[in-house]
């Protein structure tokens, strides 16, 4: 993907559809709307999966908490939308090998009651789990589940119910979608600030204007049909297009708190049922630490980023606690990170908990705006699907949907395997050959061609972990990387799994990129600064 280039078309050509946002429904949009022959345009006002996308649990799912309220409440939604994430599941695992993978997550339970309703709910997931490769749910023993999660407090036990899902790096996954569809022949950009729109004589967008937020230039994107894709943020296009509409969000916050690996030390997840006030919480492994989340509350605003707080991190760790033989040390906090789900105000009474994660697809028929509200990652291309068929019956075509079997970027002849030949030909260790064949795919041969190029780029960014030099320049070069965050947080996960590291990484991250971009020394120090004082104020605000 080549920024300047997309900016040329984006200014000089006219587009059948122009999708706001590239969070995983903006991309999901743009990749359908490209196979089903629209000439395509997506923008993002930061980074691709910069919000929400790249903020979830990591879990590719139906929802055990749906359907437990779907049974209670005789709530046929909720059954709805348990339903559509067991059908997207196994696609979104199939279509992105490299980047999603099955995840074993146990529900320990504390008598034979607890371990009986669990197992009947758990079953009842796998019976909606239809065309699925998952293996089905178990109900283990004391000394089975101890076998697999060593760090469980022995004397609260009783035993342990194992299901499984899937588990995604999401801002990879959302990249891969909007790299497939740039790919495919969409104009793709970041940093396109939306700052209003051109109307024709009915009142109807013609056209969306746009600022380069790296250039400060100003343009107007000519469009036949507007997407407005941007989550949380939907309201502000929504009634930029036309200030007389309602607003139809609630917007709802949810933080993860990351600790050590060791913490667990397991590879297998852990789904706590019951906590203080109704949510579920997960504790998952993910890029060698261990995240816990999440919370479910009102969000205060959603113009600055969602962050962790103190009350948050002790909610969390306390949830976690009871299952632990040794309670968390929580100056072992590693990271943490926030995010707004984009929750539907079906009904303004309602807690954000209880709020259905499922979507609407709205017309405005004053502005012709299309507005792709709600929804939850796994069921992206479902969302993505529906709203491009609502493009069809307004621009009077009939396409066919081609994303359930469209191999994601790096997923074209995928080769499991791949990492074995990669240790020997390129001198690498296994753990960063491993790490590059589950970033990149099979693309990840492109990333170690650079170190015999340059043999140092082979050099690692941190002693601690498997990223190596070349993927900065891999990245600027065809990932649209602008910023060392965009980097760092979001093409590798490292913010969100180390601060101190994330910190420690820069100076190395900015320099490179420098030289990529032709940052002279002022600019790639305000890159450091800027980056290093956000770093900085998380690890103070966590206390961390």
């Amino acid at each position: 993907m080549n920024r300047n280039a997309s900016l040329d078309k984006l200014r000089s050509e006219e587009f059948d559809i122009c999708i706001i946002g590239a969070g995983a429904s903006g991309a999901g949009c743009a990749l359908d709307a490209i196979l089903r022959g629209y000439k395509v345009a997506i923008i993002d006002k930061k980074d691709f999966a910069s919000e929400t996308s790249s903020r979830s649990t990591k879990l590719i799912h139906g929802g055990v908490r749906y359907l437990e309220q779907a049974f209670k409440k005789l709530d046929f939604a909720q059954l709805k939308q348990v339903r559509h994430g067991l059908e997207e599941r196994h696609t979104v695992l199939k279509n992105a090998p490299h980047l999603a993978r099955p995840l074993a997550l146990m529900t320990p339970v504390s008598s034979w009651i607890e371990g009986l309703y669990f197992k009947i709910g758990l079953q009842l997931y796998d019976t909606f789990a239809t065309n699925d490769s998952l293996p089905k749910s178990k109900w283990l023993s004391k000394k089975e589940v101890l076998a697999k999660i060593p760090t469980l407090n022995k004397k609260k036990l009783h035993s342990g119910v194992l299901y499984y899902d899937g588990q995604l790096d999401d801002a990879r996954y959302c990249l891969a979608l909007v790299q497939s569809a740039s790919e495919a022949g969409a104009a793709a950009a970041n940093y396109l600030d939306v700052t209003g729109f051109t109307k024709n004589d009915s009142g109807k967008l013609v056209g969306v204007q746009v600022k380069d937020m790296q250039l400060g230039s100003e343009f107007i994107i000519k469009s036949k049909l507007v997407i407005n894709c941007t989550g949380p943020f939907s309201d502000k296009i929504r009634l930029l297009a036309n200030p007389a509409l309602p607003e139809r969000l609630r917007p709802s916050k949810g933080v993860h708190v990351v600790l050590p690996y060791e913490t667990l030390n397991s590879e297998y997840a852990m789904l706590i049922p019951k906590t203080s006030d109704g949510r579920v919480v997960f504790a998952i492994p993910f890029e060698g630490a261990m995240m816990i989340g999440t919370t479910d509350t009102e969000s205060d605003s959603i113009d600055s980023e969602a962050t962790l707080n103190e009350s948050e991190k002790k909610y969390l760790v306390d949830t976690l606690n009871p299952f632990l033989a040794n309670p968390i040390n929580i100056t072992t906090l590693k990271a943490g990170f926030g995010g707004l789900r984009p929750l539907l105000a079906a009904d303004p009474s309602k807690s954000t908990k209880s709020l259905v994660r499922d979507h609407e697809v709205e017309v405005d028929p004053s502005s012709g705006l299309v507005s792709l509200l709600g929804g939850k990652w796994t069921t992206y291309r479902l969302m993505a699907k529906d709203t491009i068929d609502e493009a069809d019956a307004i621009l009077f075509k009939r396409n066919e949907c081609l994303t359930a079997n469209y191999v994601l970027a790096g997923g074209e002849n995928y080769d499991s395997s791949l990492s074995e030949k990669l240790i020997p030909k390129y001198a690498l260790p296994a753990d960063v050959a491993i790490h590059l064949v589950r970033k990149y795919g099979s693309r990840a041969i492109s990333v170690a061609d650079l170190t015999e190029q340059d043999i140092s780029l082979k050099e690692r960014l941190s002693d601690s972990y498997p990223y190596i030099k070349a993927e900065v320049v891999y990245a600027v070069r065809n990932e649209m990387v602008i910023t060392p965050r965009d980097f760092l947080a979001r093409r590798v996960r490292l913010e969100i799994t180390d601060w101190q590291e994330t910190l420690n990484c820069l100076p190395v991250v900015a320099s490179l990129m420098a030289r990529e971009l032709g940052w002279d020394e002022s600019e790639t120090q305000r890159h450091i600064d800027d980056y290093g004082l956000q770093l900085k104020q998380f690890i103070t605000d966590a206390g961390a």
